[in-house]
């Protein structure tokens, strides 16, 4: 465990706590899974930042942490199961004899970070209320447009005005041959377009709970 000093930080501690779970927020009574932590880790990275509060409840309990290794158990998922590695600053906070450490990550400029799942395969998350979500392919494929690319413009000679207006016109997508069929295009037409118009800020994606809708970005 890193040499962490306690704050005595009872009042901060508990404002943090009494926000519940939330985009940037999540509560771990305990960390034993480095694979499960990098879904939070990506999730956090690939959104607006967030922070762990380990040694919390899920009904907002302050136990304390129970092992010191738990910190070890966050590091080994910032730098061995997220792709690439995350930096993670930690504060341990005190409440009477109960310790509780706070992990924070903060957004990333390198969008997308992957995950590292426990058979191998890498998936980009993204955070949703108090949920971690796999993030839709075409967020993912727009990230590393962004990412990727200093020239990417608008072009107006090709599908990108019509997909744009076709979304603005529809409201939202939850099927992209919808999309396709309506601008008779084909389906990788219709996702090259969604992502680079993703990618330059005039397209979005909303989870309703159960999937991903794209939607026309909001100006």
């Amino acid at each position: 465990m890193k040499d962490l000093k306690a704050i005595r930080g009872t009042d901060l501690l508990h404002r943090m706590v009494a926000e519940g779970e939330h985009e940037q927020q999540d509560f771990k009574f305990a960390v034993s899974d480095a694979s499960k932590i990098a879904r939070s880790l990506s999730a956090f990275a690939n959104c607006r930042g967030g922070r762990l509060l380990i040694g919390v409840k899920d009904n907002g309990t302050i136990a304390g942490v129970r092992n010191e290794e738990d910190i070890y158990v966050v590091e080994l998922a910032a730098e061995r199961y997220c792709r690439p590695s995350v930096e993670v600053s930690f504060k341990a906070y005190r409440d009477g004899t109960a310790h509780v450490i706070v992990a924070s990550v903060d957004t990333t400029d390198s969008r997308p970070i992957y995950a590292i799942e426990p058979d191998g395969r890498a998936k980009a998350y993204y955070r949703v209320a108090d949920e971690n979500i796999a993030a839709h392919p075409l967020m993912v494929r727009a990230w590393e447009l962004a990412a990727g690319s200093d020239s990417l413009v608008f072009r107006p000679d090709g599908p990108l005005p019509a997909v744009l207006n076709a979304l603005s016109r529809m409201g939202e997508v939850a099927d992209v041959m919808v999309l396709a069929r309506a601008l008779h295009i084909t389906r990788a037409s219709a996702e090259d377009a969604i992502a680079t118009l993703a990618a330059l800020g005039l397209a979005d994606f909303r989870f309703d709970g159960t999937a991903f809708r794209i939607i026309a970005a909001k100006n």
